[in-house]
């Protein structure tokens, strides 16, 4: 399984930021508003955001029992070291399954390059590379916004534009499932944890579309993240913080729905995923 990853420690930050940077400048004060971030998440030893990508971890294993690694696209183990470890314990097949359920070039696109590399020849590999609109995953998020007496959001990260390809698609089509199994009449969406990288980024912006909402009236909003399917920064920060912050200064009632993370539910939805995906030949 893989994720994007997240410091252990506070120290950790300016490497991790780093990482994701890839080698371009990194401005002092967007630095030390990451560290400040995560100083608030209560990230200062350890990282209760990564203990949650290890709870699904483990969960998944022994749902499948079989062997589950984790990879890590910006931080440690990476997904290199996750496919060592799956091939020194004897693997000869490899399912890549990252904990993101919508595809981009950009993205899923990344991951998939990075494992295929560090698996080569060595095993077979199978990627699953799309899972937005399974059904057990669209019903665990609908029963968490099914009798909402609120606007109910839907959110996901946000990409450049230029190399998302159909990932807006994809986001819009899980909404839709999720509001019509739910009986949610009153939905919108949005994008959120947008970067500032000097290029077009797809919208609108969580915070801009609360702007909206209140300007039509709208005075309840229940967000729920259909792009993440765990507690990490990007919903403590962007969303129970930021959005949180933003809709009090307009006067709005907001919530958000409870994560999947180590869900028996969700898990098993993973488990699903990963039985087909060896049910089939391979792709890679």
């Amino acid at each position: 399984v893989m994720a994007y990853g997240s410091p252990d420690r506070l120290e950790d930050v300016p490497a991790y930021y780093a990482d994701i940077r890839g080698g371009r400048p990194i401005a002092p004060e967007r630095l030390a508003s990451l560290v400040e971030r995560y100083r608030r998440l209560g990230i200062e030893e350890g990282s209760p955001l990564n203990a949650i990508t290890e709870a699904t971890r483990a969960a998944l294993e022994a749902e499948l029992g079989a062997p589950v690694y984790t990879g890590m696209k910006h931080w440690h183990p990476r997904i290199a070291e996750a496919a060592d470890r799956a091939i020194a314990a004897g693997a000869d097949t490899i399912v890549g399954l990252v904990l993101a359920p919508h595809y981009s070039p950009l993205s899923i696109g990344g991951y998939r390059k990075q494992l295929e590399t560090a698996v080569g020849a060595r095993a077979d590999l199978v990627f699953v590379e799309r899972w937005g609109t399974e059904p057990g995953f669209v019903d665990l998020l609908a029963e968490r916004v099914r009798a909402a007496e609120a606007h109910v959001v839907f959110t996901a990260h946000s990409l450049p534009v230029e190399g998302s390809g159909d990932y807006g698609d994809e986001l819009l089509e899980t909404s839709r499932l999720v509001a019509e199994r739910a009986d949610v009449d009153e939905w919108s969406f949005s994008f959120q944890s947008e970067s500032p990288t000097g290029v077009p980024w797809l919208g609108p912006d969580i915070l801009d579309h609360l702007d909206a909402l209140a300007a039509d009236g709208v005075t309840r909003v229940l967000a729920c993240p259909v792009g993440f399917v765990a507690d990490h920064l990007e919903i403590r920060w962007d969303l129970d913080v930021e959005a949180a912050d933003r809709a009090r200064e307009l006067g709005m009632e907001f919530s958000r729905i409870e994560m999947p993370n180590d869900d028996p539910r969700f898990v098993a939805v993973l488990a699903g995923l990963v039985r087909r995906a060896l049910s089939v030949p391979s792709e890679a």
